[in-house]
C-alpha cells in the first residue's frame, strides 16, 4: 500500500464526460467504460446506445480509458480527502482500510492509498486519470471536495457514505446514520432525559447531517426540542470545544448525543473537568463503537456502525463494476445500540 499526500481543486470541464455519455445512453458509467475499453460484456442494445451517445456528444476518452483499453493495472485507489493527522488518529479509517484489504486479498487487486492534504496542485486527479489505477473508493468526503467529480468521470468510483452531491449513476455503501441518530436519542429519552443536547459531526458531510436529522426526529416524536446543537467536526478537539460552548451558553442539559466516539472522548473530559458526573448529571451516547468507547471513563454507550463490513462492501461493489457486473447503486448497513456505563 502506498501513501501519497495530495489534493485537487475543481476546474472547469469543457469536454463531455463519461457520466454525460452514460446519462444520454441511459446506462451506467461502468457500461460506458466497458464499451470504451473494448469489453464484450455489453449487450448489443447498450453498445449501440453508448456509441450513439459518444457520437452525439463528441466524447473523447481520456488517457485512463485509452490505457485501460489495452491493459489493466489491477490496482485500486482509496482516496481520503482529509489530512494525515486526522486519518491516522481516527479508528474509523483503520477499520475501513482493514475491510477493503480483506476483500481485495481474495482478488488480484492491490490498494493504493491517497490522503488529501492542503496542496493546491492537481497531483491526485492527474495520477488517477492517467490510467495508473482501474478504479477508486472514496471515504470521508465533504461538499467542498468537487475534485472527486473529475475523478469519477474518468474511472469507476464507489463512495463510503452517501455523496453530498448524489448523482443517479453514483455507487455508495453507507450505514443508516438517520436511524442511528434516532435510536441514540430514543435511548436517552428512555432514560428519562428531557433536556438533551447534541454535538454533531461536520455538517458538510452526509453522516453529520443524517445523524442530526435522526436525533431531531426522535425528539420531535417525544414532544421535545434539543437543548443545544454544536458542531464538533468529528475530532476530539472539536468535541471539547463544542462541549465548552454548550456549557458556556448556560443552557441546562441532562442528556447528550455525540455523533462520534472521538468527539465524545473530548466532551466527556470537559464534563469531568467542570464537575459534571456521567451519567448521574449527564447521560452520554456516542457513535461508532470504536476502541475509544471502552477507553473513555465511564465506558461509552454508543451506536455501533459496521465499519469493517462497510470497507469490505465498498471493495466488493468496485470489484463488481470492474468485472462488468451490475451491483446496487446504494448499499445501506444497519447500526446497533451498545449500552455501557455512560447512560
Amino acid at each position: 500500500m502506498s501513501v501519497t499526500p495530495a489534493i485537487s481543486t475543481d476546474t472547469a470541464r469543457a469536454a463531455a464526460t463519461i457520466e454525460e455519455v452514460a446519462a444520454a445512453a441511459g446506462v451506467s458509467r461502468s457500461t460506458v467504460s466497458r464499451v470504451v475499453n473494448g469489453s464484450t460484456a455489453v449487450s448489443p442494445t447498450a453498445l449501440e446506445a453508448v456509441r450513439r451517445a459518444i457520437a452525439q456528444l463528441n466524447y473523447v476518452p481520456n488517457r485512463a480509458a485509452r490505457s485501460l483499453a489495452s491493459r489493466q493495472t489491477h490496482a485500486v485507489a482509496l482516496i481520503v480527502p482529509e489530512d494525515t493527522t486526522r486519518f491516522f488518529g481516527d479508528p474509523f479509517f483503520a477499520a475501513i482500510v482493514s475491510g477493503i484489504n480483506r476483500r481485495l486479498s481474495r482478488s488480484d487487486y492491490v490498494l493504493n492509498l491517497f490522503i488529501a492534504s492542503d496542496d493546491p496542485g492537481d497531483k491526485t486527479t492527474s495520477y488517477l486519470r492517467s490510467g495508473s489505477v482501474d478504479g477508486a473508493v472514496v471515504v470521508s468526503h465533504h461538499t467542498s471536495d468537487t475534485f472527486l467529480d473529475r475523478i469519477a468521470s474518468s474511472l469507476p468510483v464507489v463512495y463510503g457514505g452517501r455523496p453530498p452531491r448524489l448523482g443517479p449513476l453514483d455507487y455508495y455503501v453507507d450505514v443508516d446514520n438517520l436511524q442511528g441518530g434516532k435510536d441514540a436519542a430514543a435511548h436517552l429519552i428512555g432514560k428519562d432525559r428531557r433536556r438533551i443536547a447534541t454535538i454533531t459531526g461536520s455538517l458538510t458531510m452526509a453522516a453529520g447531517l443524517d445523524r442530526l436529522a435522526g436525533f431531531r426526529q426522535a425528539l420531535a416524536e417525544a414532544g421535545l426540542s434539543e437543548a443545544a446543537v454544536e458542531d464538533g467536526d468529528f475530532t476530539t478537539d472539536g468535541g471539547m470545544r463544542a462541549m465548552e460552548r454548550i456549557i458556556d451558553s448556560g443552557v441546562p442539559f441532562d442528556g447528550l448525543f455525540i455523533a462520534s466516539d472521538l468527539m465524545a472522548q473530548g466532551a466527556v473530559e470537559v464534563l469531568r473537568r467542570t464537575g459534571r458526573r456521567v451519567p448521574d448529571d449527564v447521560a452520554v451516547v456516542g457513535f461508532d463503537d470504536s476502541p475509544i468507547a471502552v477507553a473513555v471513563q465511564p465506558a461509552l454507550t454508543t451506536m455501533r456502525q459496521p465499519s469493517l463490513q462497510q470497507g469490505e462492501q465498498m471493495a466488493g461493489v468496485l470489484l463488481d463494476l470492474l468485472a462488468g457486473r451490475n451491483p446496487p447503486h446504494a448499499t445501506i448497513l444497519g447500526t446497533e445500540l451498545v449500552v455501557r456505563d455512560s447512560t
